[in-house]
């Protein structure tokens, strides 16, 4: 991530700006999932979301191409519970990266699926780069359409955006993945990482209920 953009990132903020910040984040994520799977024309197909391991919502990725094109974006990850619906949710960082959707925009939104177990176990790492530490593909629209390339057939990450409300795959290849300790601690009171949260059983905030009930709501299937 480049200096300017990584300093106005990561601009220190007091534990109570912290947690209402992190509030605010995880209504923005419930909000960008329901307007996505309530546009059945235009959403994450059924059945690619049902098949899917865990999701990431990052609700306004900023752009700042006075930068060199720098990217940063907050957000959380989710995967199946232990029995039915969905886990606590872990903060994610999403920095660099070239969104060629994005060309041009200053925020956009996104959304990946994770795919397998071999995606599930990125998620557990401190860090990763997709595309080069785990395989990923642009993700078909629409609430039918299907995965019909060997490529998106295997890949463990599926990636889409969203800007001015057009909604489509997008390729986020070379943008890295990180554990977000700063809004753990701001959600659970303790700074885990990933892996201690992701199918952990912990207990999810209760400012995430909105978004759990979301997932649960457009899929709900239980963990394999």
């Amino acid at each position: 991530m480049f200096p300017l953009v990584a300093a106005l990132a990561c601009a220190p903020l007091s534990a109570k700006e912290e947690k209402s910040k992190t509030d605010e984040r995880l209504d923005d994520a419930a909000s960008l999932f329901s307007e996505i799977m309530s546009a059945p024309d235009k959403s994450i197909p059924q059945g690619l979301l049902d098949k899917a391991e865990c999701i990431i919502l990052v609700p306004g990725l900023k752009k700042g191409a006075f930068v060199f094109g720098g990217k940063y974006g907050r957000g959380f990850a989710m995967c199946r519970a232990k029995g039915a619906g969905w886990g606590p949710p872990a903060a994610m960082r999403i920095e660099g990266g070239s969104f060629g959707l994005q060309i041009g925009f200053s925020s956009s939104d996104v959304v990946l699926l994770v795919m397998n177990e071999r995606g599930m176990r990125r998620l557990t790492t401190d860090k990763f780069t997709i595309g080069a530490d785990a395989t990923a593909a642009i993700g078909p629209v629409g609430r039918n359409a299907t995965a019909q390339t060997d490529a998106m057939m295997t890949a463990e990450i599926l990636s889409w955006s969203r800007s001015r409300g057009a909604f489509a795959g997008a390729s986020l290849d070379g943008s890295t993945l990180r554990n977000d300790q700063d809004v753990n601690e701001a959600m659970y009171g303790k700074r885990w990482t990933g892996k201690q949260i992701l199918n952990s059983g912990a207990t999810a905030p209760a400012a995430a209920g909105k978004l759990l009930a979301e997932l649960n709501k457009y899929s709900p299937r239980l963990a394999k």
